[in-house]
């Protein structure tokens, strides 16, 4: 049974389950990627041995650079449906939750952030190698170009692969597993998110590690504070595009170099940057009031059990027994019998007095205080207490007494 969060839950308590939870679905996830991998990279090696296909620098036949790099980011968009089918079946918690506290993607909020990351990404490639050239970097921004032709071929396949590809990415760092370490605070999960991220693009140089973490540490950061991870997959996004569209202009397509080889002068300019993307979010989402807790009426309530009928849920009521009559409203004070003949309700100054009782306009245009239609009760006999004192008022006869004062 999948179990919603309650109202006012914060993205990072939105997969409060139990630990072992969050184990399993890991595994879960870590062997289906695996599993995907291997079969996906030897049904590709088979396909290019039997077309003849010239072997690459490791001696593995393939159909080049471009299908190569379209098949790695592929892989790795396959372990999108894996998160989100371990939200549910093992957590037992609504997929949509790892999108963002409303239960699902925010397009419009999306929209809003990609046209800021690409802002963000075109200053951090045009400073950073103006930085780096300035410094004696050799960036290769001296090669030849690759030409009209195989630019757009590349960006068209790169438009395809790249968004599910970081997507995906998001969703694993700093969805699954920054929710899975969901602590009361916030700042362990961003931290150990980041730190897993950064490890997981290899070691290249400290710089480039650094700058990874920084990246992991933003978009956790960001992914918080705007209830989702929107913001985090539109500067995720933008930045592998952009920058495999310039790869792409010259023609580098190789998978040798990540991000963890940046050098130093673009992850310095790179800092400030994030930084800086993380404060013009924070402000559009402050103005356009995103939801950063869960909201109220977010996730449906769960439907009944399977094994509780439905004509048993909320707003059921017992059917009428064929033969009997249909249940009538209680009689009102006006139209009751005892309350018209009962001493007490003729002499009690406060039943006489009260402005309510008198100027009320539901007792006096109720219609079940004037035209009951109430089933006929047989009249009751008289207790023997009743017969032998003659009180009425415990033994519901109509005899009348006398007040001794």
């Amino acid at each position: 049974m999948v179990i919603a969060p309650a109202p006012a839950t914060p993205y990072h308590r939105l997969a409060a389950s139990r630990w072992w939870r969050s184990v399993l679905g890991t595994l879960y996830i870590v062997v289906s990627g695996v599993v995907i991998a291997i079969f996906g990279l030897l049904a590709v090696t088979v396909a290019a041995t039997l077309a003849g296909q010239p072997e690459d620098a490791d001696g593995i036949p393939s159909f080049g650079p471009l299908v190569t790099l379209a098949m790695s980011f592929l892989l790795i968009a396959a372990l999108l449906p894996m998160t989100l089918t371990a939200a549910v079946w093992i957590q037992r918690r609504p997929a949509g939750t790892l999108s963002s506290v409303t239960g699902k993607l925010r397009r419009r909020w999306l929209l809003t952030c990609l046209p800021v990351a690409a802002v963000a990404i075109v200053v951090f490639l045009g400073a950073g190698m103006g930085f780096a050239a300035a410094t004696g970097e050799d960036l290769g921004l001296d090669d030849a170009l690759a030409g009209w032709g195989p630019f757009l071929g590349t960006t068209l396949v790169l438009l395809l692969v790249v968004p599910p590809q970081a997507a995906a990415e998001e969703y694993l760092m700093r969805g699954w597993l920054l929710q899975a370490f969901g602590t009361v605070r916030p700042w362990l999960p961003i931290a150990v998110q980041a730190v897993v991220f950064a490890s997981l693009h290899g070691w290249g140089t400290p710089w480039g590690f650094a700058d990874l973490v920084v990246f992991g540490m933003v978009a956790g950061f960001l992914t918080v504070r705007t209830g989702g991870l929107e913001a985090a997959i539109a500067l995720h996004v933008m930045n592998n595009l952009i920058g495999s569209g310039l790869a792409a202009a010259y023609g580098d397509l190789s998978m040798d170099e990540t991000a963890a080889d940046m050098p130093w002068p673009m992850a310095v300019v790179d800092l400030p940057v994030l930084l800086g993307y993380a404060w013009v979010v924070l402000r559009l989402a402050r103005r356009r009031q995103i939801a950063t807790v869960v909201p109220e009426g977010a996730f449906p309530p769960p439907p009944p059990p399977p094994w509780i009928p439905s004509q048993f849920g909320p707003g059921w009521l017992p059917p009428v027994q064929p033969g009997l009559p249909p249940m009538a409203p209680y009689p009102s004070a006006a139209s009751s019998p005892s309350a018209a003949s009962s001493p007490s309700a003729a002499s009690s100054p406060s039943a006489a007095s009260s402005p309510s009782a008198a100027s009320s306009p539901s007792a006096a245009s109720s219609p079940s205080a004037t035209s009951s239609p109430s089933v006929a009760s047989p009249p009751l006999e008289p207790s023997p207490w009743a017969r032998e004192t003659g009180d009425p008022g415990l033994g519901g006869a109509s005899a009348s007494r006398t007040d001794k004062t």
